[in-house]
């Protein structure tokens, strides 16, 4: 992990850009992270763009910073810098074609826009942890908070390091990952936005029910994908506040 960039926002976080690999990257920790004081991590998932993004990641990092968790994210395979990814462009193109028509989008469109972005970026996302947690002011437990929710469930399954997930129930999900979540066990909480245009509110029911933990709650607010309201950021803040302190 090699730090690009560095600035101090206004609320005392410290924002760090950086690259793993060639993979960039988002740190930020709240002023109180220190080397006798290390605080927990939030890792920030999100359906790729770091720049398109960066107004609603700042944001959640903050918030979760005035709650003395430093937060990371990187950016996903074939979005934003990164290079083009041809299979995954042409699943893209096949969503939008569908949606735009008013088709139901299919199972095989389905897996090949979302299986070969668990399959590369778990792993990513896993490196980031160990170059993450290595630094001294900042040390576990582990929470993932967001989308894309296959990432989430996979990251939920395989890497243990993780204590805790905010789920958000927004993006399309393969079959495959059904069987996935009755693997999942640590304590979940799961947003769902009831009137999300792109998203198929059944399935984002059906995974919930599938999921294997004891502890998970699933919170539905009325409104579009971009319609969160603020209290639902305080829940998720408390969730992570009961979990990873």
């Amino acid at each position: 992990m090699q730090f690009t960039t560095e600035q101090r926002l206004d609320d005392g976080v410290l924002e760090r850009e950086f690259t793993l690999g060639e993979i960039p990257g988002i740190l930020w920790t709240p002023a109180s992270a220190s080397l006798s004081a290390p605080v927990p991590l939030i890792l920030l998932g999100h359906p790729g763009g770091l720049h398109k993004m960066y107004p609603r990641l700042a944001g959640r990092a903050r918030h979760s910073a005035a709650e003395g968790f430093a937060t990371a994210t990187l950016e996903l395979p074939g979005s934003g810098d990164r290079p083009r990814w041809d299979g995954v462009e042409q699943a893209r193109a096949d969503v939008r074609r569908a949606m735009e028509t008013g088709e139901p989008v299919g199972e095989e469109i389905i897996d090949a826009l979302i299986l070969p972005l668990v399959e590369k970026s778990v792993p990513e996302w896993q490196a980031a942890l160990d170059a993450l947690l290595s630094l001294p002011e900042i040390g576990g437990p582990v929470g993932y908070s967001g989308g894309v929710i296959s990432i989430g469930v996979r990251l939920a399954v395989v890497e243990p390091r993780i204590a805790a997930a905010g789920l958000f129930a927004g993006s399309f999900v393969p079959r495959a990952m059904f069987e996935e979540a009755r693997q999942v066990t640590i304590p979940l909480h799961v947003l769902l936005q009831w009137d999300d245009e792109g998203n198929d509110r059944q399935a984002a029911l059906d995974l919930f029910d599938a999921f294997g933990s004891k502890e998970k709650s699933l919170h539905a607010n009325m409104g579009g994908h971009t319609g969160v309201p603020q209290f639902a950021g305080d829940a998720a803040a408390q969730f992570f506040t009961r979990h990873l302190k």
